[in-house]
């Protein structure tokens, strides 16, 4: 994955089958972090687990790896209920999303 912080835009590469498909899937990513930010406040792990674990499933299904982990360092600092590393991890998500350029070559 490139760097995860800065200010530089992240190409990626969507398969053309999924180019359709992007802007909700990058909707749904935006719901998901105001969810486990929520759920950090419940101190609600398993549902931050579960999001964690849904973006590492799904984000390299459609181009984007770096999703998937930072989605795997959600549901594992989820599962060790590391509340600073998870809102670590959530802020790197929102600056990965904030800097991601859709390419399809």
């Amino acid at each position: 994955m490139q760097e995860r912080t800065g200010n530089e835009k992240i190409k990626v590469n969507v398969p053309s089958y999924a180019i359709q498909l992007i802007p909700k899937f990058l909707e749904n990513r935006e719901k998901d972090i105001k969810e486990a930010e929520a759920s950090l406040k419940r101190k609600d792990f398993e549902t931050i687990e579960r999001l964690g674990h849904s973006m590492k499933g799904t984000g390299s299904i459609y181009g984007f790896d770096g999703i998937s982990e930072l989605g795997k360092m959600i549901e594992l600092s989820a599962k060790d209920k590391n509340p600073v590393e998870i809102k670590s991890s959530l802020e790197e998500l929102k600056d990965y999303l904030n800097r991601i350029e859709i390419v399809n070559e």
